[in-house]
């Protein structure tokens, strides 16, 4: 199991968003990596279609105003660029999530194996089921307030 620690490691590395524009979900994928510095061998248009083939398969919604992206299979190569992007969205938007809260903030997932992809899911959803913590991701908090929350959990 993935650490807490290492949960805001990844958010660290991948950077957190505020008010990324955007009306629908392709235009928010364009705008949140838009935003993101990633590792020049790295194609972010690439990245985009297939972050997008995964939502056009099942949305990436999962429910109290969330969404974690996710490709298919890993496309990350090496350890030190793997990161998770939160992306705190200016106009929410609905993304077939199972409940009717439009989705308001997005954690992009990119991981380098599925080992790791399965293990940072099941740490997000516990952090997703406490309701203290998604009161402090409707706030759009500041990076330190959202760090020190996943760590004491």
């Amino acid at each position: 199991m993935i650490s807490t620690y290492d949960l805001c490691a990844l958010i660290e590395r991948g950077g957190i968003l505020y008010d990324v524009e955007g009306n629908t979900i392709e235009e928010v994928y364009t705008n949140t990596l838009n935003l993101t510095q990633l590792p020049d061998e790295y194609n972010k248009d690439f990245l985009k279609a297939e972050l997008l083939e995964r939502e056009r398969i099942l949305s990436t919604a999962v429910g109290n105003g969330i969404a974690i992206p996710h490709t298919r299979k890993p496309l990350i190569t090496k350890d030190e660029d793997q990161r998770i992007i939160v992306s705190f969205l200016k106009n929410p938007l609905n993304m077939g999530q199972p409940d009717d809260k439009p989705v308001s903030t997005m954690f992009f997932l990119l991981n380098k194996n599925n080992q790791l992809h399965l293990q940072v899911l099941s740490t997000l959803a516990k952090l997703i089921h406490d309701e203290e913590f998604r009161a402090i991701l409707e706030k759009k908090p500041q990076k330190e307030i959202l760090l020190d929350r996943i760590k004491n959990a």
